[in-house]
């Protein structure tokens, strides 16, 4: 997976918007990392992985891929707030038997621990465990990027009309 070129997009989606908003009164830090918060919670109710009392099964695959992206972008526009990338390399050494809901935990705590010490070590555990979600729920590096590309359009669609 090319993170470069995703960075880069993501830059330009962030530079795009902060242009078309007056943004210069907020803490844009804080604001992205609440989304991003917001949309790990939107994608763990897609996924159901939760709960446990009920029979109903999990959303269709693209619609968890969906909200997964939507995480992707707030996870690598906080990284650019404070300047840090993901690298590469740093895989994570798991149990096989690791659970999606394990998982999610993982990615919020190392998201709450990235905010209250926002260094690059913290942003790149923070990144390496939602990739390691990303692995869990099934998804390969093309449907990653794929994914990503088609909402990058679609945000900036929504940015022109208002969204």
């Amino acid at each position: 997976m090319d993170w470069n070129q995703l960075f880069e997009m993501q830059q330009e989606l962030d530079t795009y918007i902060e242009n078309n908003h007056d943004l210069s009164e907020v803490n844009l830090f804080h604001e992205k990392h609440l989304a991003l918060l917001v949309e790990l919670g939107e994608l763990a109710n897609e996924t159901r992985c939760f709960k446990f009392w009920s029979t109903k099964p999990r959303n269709d695959q693209q619609v968890i891929l969906a909200e997964y992206v939507d995480v992707l972008h707030f996870l690598m526009s906080i990284g650019i707030e404070k300047d840090f990338y993901y690298q590469s390399g740093g895989k994570l050494d798991l149990e096989d038997d690791i659970t999606e809901s394990e998982c999610f935990y993982q990615v919020y705590a190392k998201a709450i621990a990235y905010r209250e010490i926002p260094t690059n070590e913290n942003y790149q555990q923070l990144f390496s465990w939602t990739l390691q979600l990303g692995n869990q729920l099934g998804f390969t590096d093309k449907d990653i990027q794929q994914a990503y590309l088609e909402k990058n359009q679609i945000n900036y669609q929504r940015q022109d009309e208002g969204y």
